[in-house]
């Protein structure tokens, strides 16, 4: 099959590796890409925001199948026209993706079919806000309603620092992302991401990890799009997946289907593990970030076989395997991320030859002199596995060491009390 991959990020990385090892593929092509993926497919030289151009490129290309690694082009739409012209995407229509481009969608949607979740208050004004934050004493999360590249989420602890979030952001902060906020009950109890995979009709578990969020270590400083990851969770056993999937993934999966906007493709489900039982914080309609780095490692099925089911509609019959290892990933970023910070600063990776050890490319790209640099916040994402939690720790940060970038900074407590 010839496979267009949308995307550039670490993400797409982790999905390029793992398409490129399938049967089924004959030809990958990458658009954009980076450095990371160059011995993996033919990179093409367009931006994965440049929709007419992917759309007239695959239509062009006569591709057999699109995967759309972002967020942005599956809420734009792009996975429609791709479907109008007869070309298989992998992604859920924009109907389907307002499950992430609408916190308020999301929250909303929930609400109708009785799936567990905070309290939460839309606003448009200050005046709103405030009131809403006062009534749940300052302890909250504000969240912007539309994408903001995982930084749109300001977790409280004063009601000073909920309404300077919200007069930020109500302000202009992310642009038309945050015309309309969120103010949501800040519930209690570990985090923990699930990974399913639809085709509008059945739900198939996929995996599980937990992300780490605050860009500092004893999880301090702002939240992120994410400084590494494990998997599976420590947090989720089978009994609590198994309740995830009761009581929030196949509602969902019948929610959608009964209101006309059927999702096929990859659902991630973040999740608040509290007393009272799981809780949804989020919805994802495509791989996390850097989830798919610590994920698509442990996957011994086929991924295209996977996407092709999702797509059309063969889940009922289809099966994962995984591997049982364990993998932790450690993501490297920019001084200064997630706040202002340069590009441009020069990386070196020593050659790995450790087969349990994989270096993904998330914000890398080659100055003139084809030496590798920083383009990103964050910028290199590290995955160790193991036999156990800690020996795959030890894997990632030995690896992390190795790499000469005087410029970066990483958590060295991911996954640390696993």
């Amino acid at each position: 099959m010839k496979i267009l991959l949308i995307g550039g990020g670490g993400r797409e990385h982790a999905l390029a590796r793992s398409i490129a090892d399938s049967p089924l593929t004959s030809d990958l092509r990458i658009a954009p890409g980076n450095p990371g993926m160059e011995g993996l497919g033919t990179l093409i030289q367009i931006k994965a925001d440049d929709y007419d151009a992917l759309f007239d490129y695959a239509v062009e290309e006569t591709v057999d199948l699109v995967v759309i690694g972002p967020e942005a082009p599956l809420v734009a739409g792009l996975a429609d026209r791709l479907d109008a012209a007869g070309i298989r995407a992998f992604g859920p229509s924009a109907a389907a993706a307002q499950l992430e481009g609408s916190k308020a969608f999301a929250r909303d949607f929930c609400t109708r079919h009785n799936i567990p979740q905070p309290r939460f208050f839309a606003a448009q004004d200050k005046d709103t806000a405030y009131r809403h934050i006062d009534a749940l004493n300052g302890f909250c999360v504000v969240k912007a309603d539309g994408l903001a590249a995982g930084k749109g989420v300001v977790v409280a602890d004063t009601g000073d620092d909920a309404k300077a979030a919200a007069d930020a952001m109500l302000g202009g902060r992310f642009g038309d992302a945050s015309k309309t906020i969120l103010i949501e009950e800040r519930i209690l109890g570990p985090e923990a991401s699930l990974f399913a995979l639809l085709d509008g009709n059945d739900a198939l578990y996929m995996a599980s990890a937990q992300d780490h969020k605050r860009a500092f270590d004893g999880d301090k400083g702002p939240n992120t799009g994410g400084m590494g990851a494990i998997s599976p969770s420590p947090r989720l056993d089978d009994t609590l997946i198994e309740q995830v999937m009761d009581s929030i993934v196949r509602p969902l999966a019948r929610g959608m289907t009964v209101e006309g906007t059927p999702y096929r493709g990859v659902l991630y489900v973040g999740l608040m593990l509290t007393t009272h039982g799981p809780q949804v914080i989020e919805f994802n309609c495509r791989f996390g970030d850097p989830e798919a780095q610590v994920i698509l490692p442990r996957l011994k099925t086929d991924v295209v076989s996977a996407m092709l089911a999702a797509t059309d509609g063969g889940l009922g019959h289809f099966d994962m395997r995984w591997d049982d290892a364990n993998a932790v990933t450690i993501v490297m970023a920019t001084k200064g991320y997630p706040g202002d910070y340069d590009k441009g600063s020069t990386i070196n990776i020593s050659e790995n030859n450790d087969p349990d050890c994989i270096v993904f490319h998330a914000g890398t790209a080659r100055d003139k002199h084809g030496q590798l640099i920083a383009s990103g916040g964050r910028v290199l994402a590290v995955t160790g596995m193991g036999n156990d939690a800690h020996s795959a720790r030890q894997k990632a940060y030995d690896a992390v060491a190795k790499i000469d970038w005087p410029d970066g900074f990483y958590r060295t407590d991911i996954a640390a009390d696993s």
